[in-house]
């Protein structure tokens, strides 16, 4: 469900976008995958599996190139996605939907497409305000993610397991900073579980010290059982507590 903003009265939920056109059964649906804007960011809002299965079901795929994007071009090419350039997405086709993660710059140019994307602008963000008015200036529409739900109600894309694993990954890093009498480094991308599984350890075993051990609130959770597995493959003892303790 989109989401729209009247300056006047309240948040208004929209069955179609002002502006936009119904997409019927004859219309090809257009995804534009831009790349991420945001310093440091090398997250992606679709994986290769994911773009293989909007260009199964018919869609056309639009990806940019991006160079910080932690998965590799390639990827989106071998399945069938158009690759595009870099930051390339406001000469995209006004029917285009461009899909994304985080926040984009913060200017003042009107946006005419649909955007699906977190747009932190429905709970009173700093700068919630500027960017939905970007979209009534251009008569375009966010499709916001931390309101995209399944047929039961759940949150579609909110934290799961992964965002739990990492987590523990860089806390643990933080109390191994601490036992250094340092400041945790700069965390960057691991091309998979078992290397940083594999670096953890290292620098575990360097510390010559007994492992921690940890509490976790809202262990059976999805991001408690993603926090839970990586303190557990560290050798980490864990105590799970959930809704019942």
């Amino acid at each position: 469900m989109a989401l729209a903003y009247d300056f006047y009265t309240n948040w208004l939920p929209l069955t179609d976008p002002p502006g936009s056109t119904e997409i019927s059964d004859s219309m090809t649906t257009h995804i534009w995958l831009r790349a991420e804007q945001r310093n440091n960011e090398q997250r992606v809002a679709l994986t290769h599996e994911g773009a293989k299965t909007l260009v199964d079901a018919g869609m056309q795929l639009s990806v940019e190139a991006s160079s910080n994007r932690a998965l590799a071009l390639d990827g989106y090419k071998a399945v069938g996605a158009q690759i595009v350039e870099e930051f390339s997405w406001p000469n995209a086709p006004d029917d285009a939907f461009i899909l994304g993660l985080k926040e984009l710059p913060e200017e003042q140019t009107p946006l005419k497409h649909r955007h699906i994307m977190f747009g932190h602008a429905y709970k009173g963000q700093f700068s919630g305000k500027q960017l939905l008015q970007r979209f009534k200036a251009g008569n375009g529409a966010l499709y916001d993610l931390e309101y995209l739900v399944d047929d039961s109600g759940r949150r579609v894309a909110a934290f799961g397991y992964w965002a739990g694993f990492a987590g523990a990954a860089v806390s643990l890093k933080a109390w191994i900073a601490q036992q250094r009498n340092s400041i945790c480094t700069e965390v960057m991308t691991f091309a998979n579980k078992d290397l940083l599984v594999s670096s953890l350890t290292k620098e575990l075993d360097r510390l010559e010290v007994p492992r921690p051990k940890a509490i976790v609130i809202g262990a059976l959770g999805r991001v408690g059982t993603g926090a839970s597995d990586l303190c557990e493959a560290m050798g980490i003892t864990v105590t799970k507590w959930d809704i019942n303790e």
